[in-house]
């Protein structure tokens, strides 16, 4: 299966830090690909990462996207040997005003947000598969994925306090509301201990887990293809509808989705499900 994935790269996203294939039809799968460094982001992931699904969120040929990652764990988090949007000598010199310090601080903070942010922006659906160990940015950005799997050796840390920090690329603001536990996130987020694959899927973090790496990419693969198969202009309107009304009243979610669905009820897909559905055929969709 794995090799199977390897010989469908494609050559239109080449990237140093990610593998970007087509493994089924309409399903990009975007993988993280710094094993040697256990898949740490550094300064070309940050800038990649953006790029990736900036461009992803426009290619017609991809309906859903699988995250995952090579090597043995999913990402050990932000790379602090090769981190060069900050200086932090720099910043440690007494010679220079905080509140400059601050200012030159603030653009770098918001691009590594916007990193993520990028993939909940992406209407496309993007399901996370993580193996072994997620930590710190890990976090931060598979809490801005739609769907997340992981396999039975998956474990997850809320890491930053550990090294000083309090996170500030999406998980404080997503990882409450996913999980709907504000007591227990607190928790994760306080101490940054260990959470594994099971509490996880307890919790709500993830909702299936595998037996093994091999089974989990399967997995998401199948899910994606599933997702792919539907009308793209019923699905993108979906998950831009729930992105919106996550952070929105009921009401406000309900005029945004009346506004949409004035313009996108006009569809051909509309009459291409409803005439399959009667006649006991797969529908076909042409391409946004």
């Amino acid at each position: 299966m794995m090799r199977r994935n390897c010989s469908s790269e494609t050559s239109e996203y080449n990237f140093k830090t990610l593998q970007v294939s087509r493994p089924r039809e309409f399903v990009v799968q975007v993988q993280l690909n710094r094993p040697e460094k256990r898949n740490a982001m550094n300064t070309d992931f940050w800038r990649e990462i953006r790029e990736c699904f900036s461009r992803l969120a426009v290619d017609s040929d991809c309906r859903a996207v699988v995250l995952s990652a090579a090597g043995k764990i999913y990402t050990a988090g932000l790379d602090l040997t090769d981190n060069t949007d900050v200086n932090f000598q720099e910043l440690m010199s007494p010679d220079k005003d905080a509140s400059r310090k601050a200012f030159t601080m603030r653009p770098v903070i918001e691009r590594l947000q916007e990193s993520f942010n990028v993939i909940e922006k992406c209407p496309k659906p993007v399901v996370a598969a993580v193996h072994s160990a997620c930590v710190g940015g890990g976090i931060d950005m598979v809490s801005a994925c739609d769907i997340r799997y992981c396999s039975s050796d998956a474990w997850f840390t809320i890491k930053e306090v550990d090294i000083g920090l309090a996170a500030d690329l999406g998980t404080l603001q997503r990882f409450p509301k996913i999980i709907g536990n504000d007591s227990l996130a607190r928790e994760l987020a306080f101490t940054a201990r260990k959470f594994f694959a099971d509490e996880a899927k307890q919790i709500g973090f993830v909702s299936r887990i595998f037996p093994d790496r091999e089974q989990l990419i399967e997995g998401a693969l199948e899910l994606a293809s599933i997702i792919a198969s539907k009308s793209p202009v019923a699905v993108q309107g979906t998950k831009v509808s729930m992105v919106y009304s996550r952070d929105h009243t009921v009401a406000e979610g309900l005029e945004h989705v009346v506004t949409w669905n004035q313009g996108m009820l006009q569809s051909e897909d509309v009459m291409k499900a409803v005439m399959a559905n009667m006649q006991k055929q797969k529908p076909v969709f042409s391409k946004l």
